[in-house]
């Protein structure tokens, strides 16, 4: 079976880079964006180019002046852990290692959550993740970084992963974020700061895009965004990935007789990491999956992923490890879940990402102070 990758356009803009895009941007050395005495990275969690466009009357700050070029494309899988450290570190996830949302340890056959797992699941942010970051670099260059979000995020295991480099501001509400982001590159020119609002996201995975929560959560990072950017401040605002619902009737249930030959599922519901057992034959699990399957989910071999370039130009050997021996790739509006695991909480969410539909891939890209110009 051969697998084919959407297509998107070659000019599109990739995710992977801007961080380092803006500190070009602070040397006058961008090829894409002005010169800029300090420089703000805003992420809204969970934002897909095509929601903003769709609810543009609840996000007119956002949506001023957008159009179908200010969008950018994210990396694969679409989820937290893989694309914001894509972000911050400015490579792809075959290079920085965090493939999915759960993957296999090798080392130690175990599953590892590489969100919210580090201190549990006994990860080392400094060599799990061992790319530099773009605050890192920016620190060699003599550059301030700072990194703005919730108090709650300050000492975990993924912010020293994918932060490290940075002083990190704690700051509660989202206009509180962008006050604080705003302020810290005015008084500190040159300097690098990234924002991190994740109340879309979360308004998402509990209530649906479209909800009264969702376009809520969308209004409030609107209005905390419409603030007047500082003389000689750039500003990009973009997301790590999109989402879409699923409904319940549209959920897909594996069950023991479908799970013969694996070891443990990984990923999340809309891109599952398959590790088989290891007298399995791969093959033949797969093209029982694909029948099972059919309609729901593209099942993909791991080195078929790799060599369809899924998780970037290179993919080193510790990250390639990590990969499952084959991928459950959602279709459409579906999620498929292991109705073996003892944890069914996440058969509860309705905004849910991490596979290849356009929803979930496009994401914003907009500029404000001195990269409008």
């Amino acid at each position: 079976m051969s697998f084919m990758l959407p297509s998107a356009s070659p000019s599109t803009r990739s995710v992977v880079g801007v961080a380092d895009d803006l500190c070009a941007a602070l040397r006058g050395e961008s090829p894409s964006l002005p010169r800029a005495q300090s420089a703000v990275l805003v992420v809204i969690d969970g934002l897909g180019a095509i929601s903003l466009r769709g609810h543009a009357g609840h996000a007119r700050s956002l949506t001023s002046g957008m159009t179908k070029r200010d969008v950018a494309q994210t990396v694969f899988p679409t989820t937290t852990a893989a694309a914001l450290t894509s972000i911050t570190t400015g490579v792809w996830p075959g290079e920085h290692g965090l493939v999915g949302y759960r993957v296999r340890d090798p080392e130690r056959d175990v599953l590892v959550n590489q969100l919210s797992g580090w201190e549990t699941d006994g990860l080392d942010p400094l060599t799990w993740q061992a790319a530099p970051t773009v605050f890192e670099r920016a620190a060699a260059d003599g550059r301030e970084t700072f990194a703005v979000g919730l108090a709650a995020y300050a000492r975990s295991g993924f912010t020293r992963a994918t932060l490290r480099g940075a002083a990190f501001v704690a700051a509660a509400s989202p206009e509180e974020r962008v006050e604080a982001a705003l302020a810290l590159a005015e008084q500190h020119p040159g300097s690098l700061v990234y924002c991190y609002l994740p109340e879309v996201d979360k308004a998402g995975h509990k209530h649906g895009v479209a909800s009264p929560e969702w376009v809520a959560a969308l209004e409030l990072l609107d209005g905390a965004l419409s603030v007047r950017v500082p003389p000689g401040i750039g500003v990009v605002v973009t997301s790590d990935h999109g989402m879409v619902d699923v409904p319940y009737h549209r959920q897909v249930v594996l069950e023991e007789e479908h799970l013969v030959g694996i070891r443990h599922v990984g990923g999340e519901p809309r891109m599952l990491h398959l590790y088989r057992e290891r007298d399995a034959d791969l093959h033949a699990v797969a093209a029982r999956l694909r029948g099972d399957l059919e309609g729901a989910a593209d099942i993909v071999t791991r080195e078929q992923a790799v060599a369809s370039g899924l998780f970037g130009p290179v993919v080193r050997d510790d990250s390639l490890a990590r990969i499952g021996d084959l991928l459950v790739i959602a279709s459409g509006v579906r999620a498929v879940y292991d109705g073996t695991a003892e944890d069914q909480r996440s058969r509860g969410m309705v905004g849910q990402h991490g596979a290849l539909t356009p929803e979930e891939t496009r994401v914003p890209f907009l500029r404000r102070g001195v990269f409008a110009s």
